[in-house]
């Protein structure tokens, strides 16, 4: 039986990843911790496919927001660095990633794929699952679901400034509505 993340302590983890300055380096949850960073965290199961550039661009695309949120974000699959960097130096005409604004790291050993439970085992590849962060480590959101369907930036950013109000914001709740009180 799978075991409850949410308002617990997320799983820290480090890895090697292509920095946007397409560099390689180390990304850490600890980091962003020290620098009192709220974390969004993604996995998508590999390189070279045809759902996972459509939404590793559209984060890129707007990652002043998750920026002006003071969010860092992390997209994760099981590839290796030298794969992320080939796909990155691949222009989006060509089904590839041309330019991110945020690092790709590589969990080529699937740890943190299989802490976070969207390893898929038989296949060493990474479910589509999403997690939300805080700075003082604790898992705040998650959403795990089949490869097939690509992820909304719209949502995730919305439910970042939902779970950064520190109030309770009801179904269908937009920035700058009202919380609901108690």
């Amino acid at each position: 039986m799978a075991e409850r993340m949410v308002g617990k302590q997320a799983p820290r983890f480090e890895m090697d990843a292509v920095l946007p300055s397409k560099e390689f380096g180390k990304v850490s949850l600890e980091e962003n911790m020290k620098n009192d960073k709220w974390t969004v965290l993604f996995f998508y199961p590999m390189d070279f496919t045809f759902v996972c550039p459509t939404e590793i661009t559209a984060m890129s695309d707007r990652y002043d927001e998750f920026e002006d949120l003071d969010a860092e974000v992390v997209g994760v699959s099981t590839d290796t660095i030298h794969t992320h960097l080939a796909w990155i130096n691949t222009s989006r005409e060509d089904n590839g990633l041309e330019q991110l604004r945020y690092p790709l790291a590589a969990d080529t050993n699937h740890a943190v794929s299989r802490e976070y439970g969207v390893l898929i085992e038989e296949e060493g590849v990474a479910l589509r699952g999403l997690f939300i962060i805080d700075p003082d480590g604790e898992l705040k959101y998650q959403t795990v679901f089949h490869n097939d369907v690509g992820r909304d930036v719209d949502e995730t950013l919305r439910v970042l400034q939902a779970l950064q109000t520190g109030g309770l914001c009801p179904a269908n709740w937009k920035p700058g509505q009202k919380t609901l009180t108690v």
